[in-house]
């Protein structure tokens, strides 16, 4: 069974962040990383992956990429620190 992930990007703790949806986490931060996206991620230097949702169905989760989008700034902050208060680069903890 395949897994999609709904992952949060910023540039710093209570910096620009950017939400996106894939079906390869580690690719697809690892691009944002290196700066093989053109656009937003790459203008502002978002790499730092401080928050990934799992999902077994893509629906589910571009639903809630959807979701997350419309969120207020405080929102999508208290979620991410629900789980990493310290914003953690949690692209550290995927490749061990």
């Amino acid at each position: 069974m395949k897994t999609y992930h709904v992952y949060i990007l910023a540039n710093r703790k209570n910096g620009a962040l950017y939400i996106g949806v894939t079906g390869h986490l580690v690719e697809r931060v690892f691009q944002h990383r290196e700066g093989l996206i053109e656009g937003f991620t790459k203008k502002y230097g978002i790499h730092r992956l401080v928050r990934a949702e799992a999902f077994d169905d893509i629906g589910q989760a571009i639903a809630r990429e959807k979701a997350m989008k419309k969120w207020r700034p405080a929102w999508k902050i208290e979620l991410i620190e629900r789980d990493n208060p310290d914003w953690d680069d949690l692209y550290l903890k995927l490749n061990n």
